[in-house]
């Protein structure tokens, strides 16, 4: 089957740093090829390059067959290239069909033909079996998912032959995942050539035609899906096999730092009890909307209980805000790092000190040397992989991006660490540097909520798990205990709560 889009020999750098060295790459009408890699593999910068965003150092890139060059997104489009990226391009005022046909909506006598661009919207829709959205409702109303579907008729507006996928299903729940899958299939039986970027291994083995492994900018090999295994790519992305994803180390259990008593906010957490002791790592499972992040944003102080009582070091405390969470040893890494995080556009060096200005400035002045010697230490501890301690945070990798994440709360030392989604949308070489960290600061006394979708992730590194539905607690087992049948089936119990976990 010939190729419609190629690349040979791509080279490209970003301030004298190689992004991509020598890359090959290519992608067939009627294939899912999917490119796998870790953060920092030079992911982002190929798919870019194939967009028209990134113009390459040198290489070639034919169409085709035809050599172009692509020097804008506009190039890229006018040849047959759409690109879906992960953090959705659609203005939250317009609507659906508005943002569908932003820029190249169909006009009569000279006038946007509204009728028309609404039933070529509702047609386009039809074809992604998304007959629910409703073309006239504001974006900044519709659910991830939803905007999801939204970008990818945006993209097929384009009639593409072509269609780049970035990391598409990160935000997704299961339903929502298996929803955009489909939608994959139906594009590829019409002859669209996709390619899926992702970090998820079983949607490759879902999907995929065929693979290719990017490290460190080069590409390591490409494979047909079925001539692959999961330890093989995982081999062939971080260049050593990993034995154990989940590097749980027995760690000894301590004192009691953290004890909830009834907790409630609103109707969002209703009585919840729960404890966490030094060294202690209690995973709170639950699907999506089951009270699990409200639970995390009420424990830091953001969303003040409504009720009940909350313990630290055996005394009753009043957490109304995240300082007073902070000042009592208390930290939470959110599970949006981009929103919630990060402020992507300063350097890593202010993002770790965001939490502890007050303790490294004097009136308004920052001791820039305190704050460059917390950057450069949290780089050495947690590795992460920058340029330097001026490098923009949205610059970094997605997995870099999330051990800035770590590195600012674990500067405020904390004794109590609460980790909402902590390996989200980073690939499995980062995940496994993640989960032997929590393992590490377990073993030094630190006392961890994990709160995670990923029920193996809960499973291989929780003490104890805590599961939510209709957000109250509604079961807890010792990990002796914790089998994915019996978790797996609490998560789907509509319960009126349990007893202290």
């Amino acid at each position: 089957m010939a190729s419609v889009v190629e690349l040979h020999g791509i080279d490209k750098s970003f301030a004298g740093f190689a992004a991509l060295k020598g890359v090959d790459f290519d992608v067939r009408a009627g294939e899912v090829h999917a490119l796998l890699g870790e953060n920092g593999a030079g992911k982002s910068t190929l798919i870019r390059i194939i967009a028209g965003a990134h113009v390459p150092d040198r290489g070639e890139i034919r169409i085709g067959g035809e050599v172009v060059r692509l020097s804008s997104p506009r190039d890229a489009r006018r040849r047959g290239i759409a690109t879906v990226y992960q953090e959705l391009l659609l203005f939250p005022d317009l609507t659906v069909a508005e943002n569908i046909f932003l820029g190249k909506a169909p006009r009569r006598w000279g006038r946007i033909d509204w009728a028309a661009m609404r039933a070529k919207a509702r047609a386009l829709l039809e074809d992604l079996d998304s007959r629910d959205l409703d073309v006239d409702a504001k974006v900044g109303g519709l659910s991830v998912a939803s905007r999801q579907r939204v970008e990818i008729a945006k993209a097929l507006s384009q009639d593409p032959r072509v269609l780049v996928m970035d990391e598409p299903t990160t935000s997704l729940a299961q339903g929502d995942v298996e929803r955009l899958m489909a939608i994959v299939r139906r594009l590829r039986e019409r002859g669209v050539g996709v390619v899926y970027v992702t970090h998820r291994l079983q949607e490759i083995f879902a999907l995929a035609d065929r693979v290719t492994v990017l490290r460190d900018g080069a590409r390591i090999g490409t494979r047909p899906i079925a001539e692959v295994t999961e330890a093989g790519l995982i081999s062939m992305m971080v260049g050593r096999p990993i034995d154990q994803l989940f590097p749980k180390l027995d760690a000894p259990l301590g004192k009691t730092l953290l004890e909830v008593k009834g907790l409630s906010y609103r109707r969002a957490v209703r009585d919840v009890s729960l404890s966490v002791r030094a060294g202690e790592i209690l995973g709170i499972a639950g699907l999506v909307g089951s009270g699990r992040t409200e639970l995390a944003l009420t424990l830091f102080g953001i969303t003040p209980a409504t009720s009940g009582e909350i313990r630290v070091d055996g005394k009753a405390v009043v957490i109304d805000s995240p300082r007073v969470a902070r000042d009592l040893g208390i930290a939470y890494i959110p599970e949006d790092r981009g929103l919630q995080g990060l402020i992507r556009t300063q350097t890593l060096r202010e993002n770790v000190s965001l939490p502890v200005l007050d303790r490294i400035s004097y009136a308004t002045i920052v001791d820039r040397r305190a704050e460059e010697r917390r950057a450069r230490e949290a780089i050495d501890r947690l590795g992460i992989r920058a340029r330097g301690t001026d490098q923009i945070a949205r610059q970094l990798s997605g997995g870099n991006q999330q051990k800035v994440v770590v590195a600012k709360w674990l500067g405020t030392e904390p004794r109590i660490l609460i980790m909402d989604e902590p390996t989200r949308g980073i690939d499995v070489g980062a995940k496994a540097e993640i989960h032997a960290l929590m393992s590490k600061l377990a073993q030094q006394g630190l006392g961890i909520v994990m709160i995670s979708s990923e029920l193996p992730e809960v499973l291989g590194m929780a003490d104890r798990v805590l599961v939510m539905s209709g957000g109250s607690a509604v079961a807890a087992f010792e990990r002796a205990e914790a089998t994915p049948d019996a978790v797996g089936a609490a998560m789907t119990r509509v319960g009126q709560g349990m007893g202290a976990a």
